[in-house]
């Protein structure tokens, strides 16, 4: 990895605890500003349609906690 010309800093040099908090706090700011992301027609199309696909059987569906088992977490 390299410095980030906006970080003004080695990434590298930061520790995996440290960029994964970057990580997440860049995403945070990202979610508190999401108004401005906008969908396109397909993406919004395939989010409805998972929908209905939840609300006709939510049993096949996975909980979260089930997903990050099955990723190792």
């Amino acid at each position: 990895m390299s410095s980030h010309p906006l970080l003004k800093v080695d990434i590298s040099e930061l520790s995996v605890a440290e960029r994964i908090q970057l990580a997440e706090d860049l995403w945070d700011s990202i979610l508190e500003q999401q108004e401005e992301l906008l969908l396109s027609e397909a993406q919004q199309q395939e989010l409805d349609r998972r929908l209905e696909s939840y609300q006709k059987n939510p049993a096949n569906g996975s909980s979260w906690e089930e997903v990050k088992k099955r990723l190792g977490f």
